[in-house]
C-alpha cells in the first residue's frame, strides 16, 4: 500500500486490500462502473476551545482513522463533485444515512462520495442505545486494529484533515483533481456539522458547501458532547425521550453567517421532536432552511427502498420497496412508519442546487417553513382536514394526498419514535378526494409535482419515476 505524508502532517495509506466495513447497499456498484476503496488516514489533530478572543485551538493528540471512497472506475467521467459523509454513529457504528437518501444523484452525475469515520463511536463502540456491538474494531478486529481515535473534541479536525486529502492526495480520487467538495451529515452528525460551520470552519475553510441533514437546535459542544445518554445497557424509549428534552432546556445554536453555501434540510421530527424550531433563522445570503412537509427523521424508503434501489429499478417494485411496514429494522412500531419517499427526491434537489451554488453562485431555492401553533413547550404542527401539516416545503404527496404522512406520533421500541407514521385514507376518503380514481389522482398528482419542480424542491429527471411510483402505491 502506497503512503504519502504531508507538509501538516497527515499521512494516507491505501487503498487497503480487501472488503470495508460499511453498508452501501445490495447492489453491486461495479455494474454501475463505480469503485470502492478505503484508505488509512493519521496525524496529529487539535481540539478547540473557545474564549473571549473567539474559537482557538487548544491541545494535541495523534489519530488514525479511516475512509471509503466510492468513485467513478474511468476518472475521466467524473463531474469533479466531492461529497463527503460525516458518518452516523447513534447505532453503534459507522452508518451513511445520507449516501442511503442520495446515492441516485452521486451516481447520476458521476461524483464521488466519500465516508468519514469521525466519530469515536464508529471505531470503538457505544452509542445513544448502548454498545451494539457494530464498531469497526468489533466487527473486523484485525482490519482495523491500528485505528485510533482521541475523542470527538478531536473530530472536527480530523474531519478538516480529511478534505485536506482529498484536495492534496492524488491516489483518493484515482488523480481527479475536485472542483467542488461537499461536507453532509444527518442527525448525530448533522449536530456535529451545524457547530463546525459555525466555529470550526471559519479557521479550516476546506469545505466547499454544506448539506446539514435533521438536526436539533443545538450543536454538539467543542468538547465533543452532545448531552444524550451513552453506555454499555439499553436505554429504553422514554429514556431516550427524556434525552432529546434536554436539547430544549439548552441553547440554541442557529446556522447565521455561514462562509458558504448551506441547506439545513429537516422533517417535521426534527423540527418539533428534535426541538429544530429553537434553530430556526430567517435566510440569508449563504443559508436555506428547508423543513419537508410530511416527512420523518427517518423512513420506509430510507431504510429499506434505498438498499435495493440502484437507479434501474421499475415504479412498482420501487412502490413495494418503499411501502408502509411497522416493523424497520426488526424493531416493532405500533403503526405503519412513515412511508412518504419525499425526502429521498427533497434531498437529491438540495445536493444538486447546492453542488451549483459553490460552483457559479447560483442561490438554491427558498422554502416556507411547517406551520406551527403555540410556543415554546406547547409548538406543535398546524394540521389541515386530512391531518396532513400545512406550510413547510410542499410536494404532491402532502398536496395530492392519499394517506396521512407525518414526522410525529410513532410509539415502538429503540428509535422508532424518530420514523413517523403512515395513515392510509380509507376507500371512501379517496372516492370523495378522487371521483375519477386513480386518473384523477394521478393527473392532480402530477401537477402538485410540476409544481415542486418549478419551485427548485424536486428535479425534472426525477418527476416521471416519482409520478410511476405514486400510480404503483394507489391502493382504493
Amino acid at each position: 500500500m502506497a503512503v504519502t505524508e504531508t507538509a501538516r502532517g497527515w499521512r494516507v495509506e491505501g487503498p487497503v486490500p480487501g472488503t470495508p466495513t460499511l453498508l452501501l447497499g445490495n447492489f453491486d456498484l461495479a455494474e454501475h462502473g463505480y469503485v470502492v476503496e478505503e484508505f488509512f488516514i493519521e496525524g496529529t489533530a487539535r481540539s478547540f476551545s473557545e474564549g473571549p478572543g473567539g474559537v482557538q485551538p487548544a491541545d494535541e493528540a495523534p489519530y488514525r482513522t479511516r475512509l471509503v471512497v466510492v468513485r467513478p472506475d474511468d476518472p475521466s467521467t467524473c463531474s469533479g463533485t466531492v461529497v463527503a459523509e460525516w458518518l452516523n454513529v447513534s447505532g453503534g457504528g459507522d452508518g451513511c444515512p445520507d449516501w442511503a437518501f442520495m446515492h441516485r444523484q452521486i451516481m447520476r452525475t458521476r461524483s464521488v462520495f466519500v465516508a468519514v469515520s469521525a466519530q469515536r463511536v464508529g471505531i470503538e463502540g457505544g452509542g445513544i442505545l448502548g454498545d451494539m456491538g457494530t464498531a469497526l474494531k468489533q466487527v473486523a478486529p484485525e482490519r482495523y486494529a491500528t485505528l485510533q481515535h482521541p475523542g470527538d473534541a478531536f473530530a472536527f479536525d480530523m474531519y478538516s484533515q480529511v478534505a485536506e486529502a482529498l484536495r492534496n492526495h492524488p491516489a483518493l480520487l484515482a488523480g481527479m483533481e475536485p472542483e467542488c467538495v461537499v461536507a453532509v451529515g444527518e442527525s448525530q452528525s448533522a449536530v456535529f456539522l451545524a457547530t463546525y460551520i459555525n466555529k470550526v470552519d471559519p479557521l479550516a475553510e476546506v469545505y466547499d458547501a454544506f448539506l446539514v441533514h435533521g438536526r436539533g437546535s443545538r450543536g454538539a459542544s467543542l468538547t465533543g458532547d452532545m448531552g444524550v445518554p451513552r453506555g454499555n445497557a439499553d436505554v429504553d424509549p422514554t429514556d431516550l425521550a427524556a434525552a432529546m428534552a434536554r436539547f430544549r432546556q439548552e441553547a440554541a445554536d442557529p446556522i447565521v453567517a455561514a462562509r458558504v453555501p448551506v441547506i439545513t434540510v429537516q422533517s417535521e421530527t426534527d423540527v418539533i421532536r428534535m426541538y429544530g424550531f429553537g434553530a430556526r433563522c430567517p435566510d440569508s445570503d449563504n443559508t436555506r432552511l428547508w423543513e419537508i412537509a410530511g416527512a420523518a427523521h427517518f423512513d420506509s424508503w430510507g431504510m429499506i427502498a434505498a438498499h435495493e434501489d440502484d437507479g434501474t429499478l421499475p415504479p412498482e417494485r420501487l412502490a413495494e420497496l418503499g411501502g408502509p411496514t411497522d416493523e424497520p429494522l426488526g424493531l416493532k412500531s405500533e403503526e405503519p412508519i412513515n412511508s412518504g419517499p419525499q425526502q429521498h427526491y427533497v434531498l437529491m434537489a438540495a445536493l444538486s442546487h447546492l453542488d451549483r451554488w459553490a460552483r457559479d453562485g447560483t442561490p438554491a431555492p427558498h422554502a416556507p417553513v411547517l406551520a406551527t401553533t403555540g410556543d415554546g413547550d406547547t409548538l406543535a404542527l398546524e394540521l389541515d382536514e386530512h391531518g396532513n401539516v400545512r406550510g413547510g416545503l410542499r410536494t404532491p404527496w402532502v398536496d395530492v394526498p392519499a394517506a396521512v404522512l407525518s414526522g410525529i406520533g410513532a410509539m415502538g421500541g429503540g428509535f422508532t419514535m424518530l420514523f413517523g407514521v403512515t395513515r392510509p385514507f380509507d376507500a371512501a376518503t379517496l372516492a370523495r378526494l378522487y371521483p375519477g380514481g386513480v386518473d384523477d389522482y394521478l393527473e392532480k398528482f402530477a401537477v402538485a409535482a410540476e409544481s415542486a419542480r418549478a419551485n427548485g424542491h424536486l428535479l425534472a429527471e426525477d418527476v416521471p419515476e416519482i409520478i410511476g411510483v405514486a400510480r404503483a402505491s394507489w391502493r382504493a
